[in-house]
């Protein structure tokens, strides 16, 4: 079976620069110390039920690494599961690889045996799907992916999904360029400066201002209509700047 899983394009991001009008002037307040934001990825799932395949069911099967993504880095346990599903049916089962010194895990890393009686050339529903112990939440990328029995298989190196973007919690993503919303309003930005996107208190994402110009937000959402506000922090000032319905998502 051939598990092109690097070909997997999941998720599609939207623009939201143009699309939204400010709703009202911004607020600006002094603060001497830079804020830290950063998003919460923490969710309520119940740990998933999953058995391993049975392997005399299959005739192929090949070696899927994966490296988890570096934000989720900090969360990762030996209690981690990392399950592939294929048109629905699980091929593959896996906890997080462990050092042959002290048995400890390995940096995030998972090594998954994936099996598979696809033959010729179709098309199959691949799903990803990983579970984080600590954050009790799963994450899934899927894709239709096309099938080739003549294409070698497993891969040569670590594959790093963007789980963050299959959340459960934030299944919404939208983008947005961080000096157009400021300069809108008549703040002018500055590279090296920190915005944040906000949904009440909640965090939904966070850049650093580049000096190209033309910074790109990601924002994380839970649902469509949400009246996102924008903060943006100056450090030379010293001043907290806080853009209300900047965007919708």
């Amino acid at each position: 079976m051939s598990i092109l899983l690097a070909c997997l394009i999941l998720g599609a991001c939207s623009s939201d620069d143009d699309n939204n009008s400010v709703n009202a002037a911004f607020t600006e307040t002094s603060q001497s110390e830079a804020p830290v934001w950063q998003i919460d990825w923490s969710n309520n799932q119940e740990r998933p039920n999953w058995k391993a395949p049975d392997a005399s069911r299959y005739e192929n099967w090949t070696i899927l690494k994966v490296q988890i993504e570096e934000t989720l880095l900090p969360f990762v346990s030996d209690s981690d599961l990392m399950a592939l599903f294929v048109n629905g049916e699980l091929r593959g089962l896996a906890k997080p690889a462990v050092t042959v010194a002290g048995n400890k895990t390995s940096g995030g890393k998972f090594l998954m045996k994936a099996y598979g009686n696809e033959t010729e050339s179709e098309t199959v529903n691949m799903s990803l799907q990983y579970y984080n112990q600590m954050l009790k939440h799963i994450f899934t990328l899927s894709d239709d992916i096309s099938q080739n029995s003549d294409v070698t298989t497993g891969i040569d190196e670590d594959f790093i999904p963007e789980f963050t973007y299959g959340s459960a919690k934030y299944p919404i993503m939208k983008t947005a360029t961080v000096e157009h919303l400021l300069t809108k309003v008549g703040i002018t930005p500055t590279s090296g400066n920190i915005a944040g996107a906000f949904v009440g208190d909640e965090c939904r994402g966070t850049v650093t201002l580049s000096a190209a110009g033309s910074t790109t937000l990601l924002i994380y959402g839970r649902n469509a209509g949400e009246s996102v506000m924008l903060k943006y922090y100056d450090k030379a000032k010293g001043q907290l700047y806080t853009i209300p319905g900047a965007v919708t998502m």
